[in-house]
């Protein structure tokens, strides 16, 4: 990497490398391409394939470096979405977002701002922007995660404001009818979580019930490469026999190891399950009205790689 060369703008004196330039935009750099991707690896590439560009281009002309970076990252990753759409029309079963380890951290001191940023990155509001187009995706990231002027999305995206603007209120609105109505209190997905771990390892079916709405729909990502329901999954009859009968699986095989610990991931409380100390399944619950209102589980170990360790 090119440590050595300074770059500067707005007349002042060079002071900053090309490298410390680039790292004190990573943070946003990667909640776009992760936001507008929902795989990690993906992400990262992206955001590579911007490092390399940026360190190849002549930045002694740019001006304002982080609207430089970001328009450079989302047209990759529009690229790179649009080369994965097509990938997963094939994919088996459904398709979740890979589990992202969240920790906003010193970095967001505004609560309103770190709930902002922690409701775009939510499996749930993921899921639903998988069916907006690339550009509506990128709009929507852009101006709702992470507050964009429209006329600086529209720059980066070669299209008019006017256009952007419609692109936004598309987007906006699909995204507001898909994604979940109700909020949720950590603490009660956290007691419901617990409660919902106990009852399946212990076989208790009623108690299990009892916890469900009763359209529970359960949503397992696999991708072929291990044991997860093939559809989604309704009603909390059939979500419930699930989990005993992966329960009684587990309990069977004497020969493994099973643990689990809590972590956020993608704004909310998750639990991943281990075997033998390696990641197996990633779990988290919707709660709403002191019910599980949807259940996501990914199995895919692919996406279950970053959680090793």
């Amino acid at each position: 990497m090119d440590t050595d060369r300074s770059v500067g703008w707005d007349g002042d004196v060079a002071t900053d490398t090309a490298t410390d330039v680039f790292e004190e935009h990573r943070p946003v750099l990667m909640g776009v391409a992760y936001r507008m991707l929902g795989r990690v690896a993906d992400a990262e590439d992206v955001v590579q394939d911007a490092w390399l560009r940026w360190s190849a281009d002549e930045r002694a002309e740019v001006r304002e470096p982080r609207a430089y970076l970001v328009r450079i990252t989302t047209r990759l990753a529009i690229d790179r979405l649009r080369a994965a759409q097509s990938r997963r029309e094939s994919y088996v079963g459904p398709w979740l977002p890979e589990p992202l380890v969240t920790d906003f951290g010193p970095t967001v001191p505004d609560t309103a701002e770190q709930a902002v940023l922690a409701d775009s990155v939510s499996l749930a509001v993921l899921v639903v922007l998988e069916s907006l187009s690339p550009l509506e995706r990128a709009v929507f990231v852009l101006r709702e995660a992470f507050g964009f002027p429209f006329a600086e999305i529209a720059n980066t995206l070669d299209r008019s404001e006017a256009a952007v603007r419609q692109l936004a209120g598309r987007a906006r609105k699909h995204v507001e009818e898909g994604r979940p109505r109700y909020e949720v209190d950590p603490a009660q997905r956290r007691d419901l979580t617990e409660r919902f771990l106990a009852a399946a390892s212990d076989g208790d079916l009623d108690g299990l019930m009892s916890l469900l709405a009763p359209d529970v729909h359960l949503v397992g990502d696999s991708g072929g490469k291990a044991r997860a329901p093939l559809r989604v999954v309704e009603s909390a009859d059939k979500v419930g026999r699930f989990f005993i009968g992966v329960a009684a699986k587990g309990v069977a095989d004497a020969a493994a190891t099973l643990d689990y610990r809590f972590l956020e991931l993608n704004g909310a409380e998750s639990v991943l399950l281990l075997v033998d100390g390696k990641p197996d399944s990633v779990l988290q619950l919707e709660v709403a009205d002191g019910r599980v209102q949807r259940v996501f589980i990914v199995r895919n170990p692919d996406k279950l790689v970053g959680l090793a360790g």
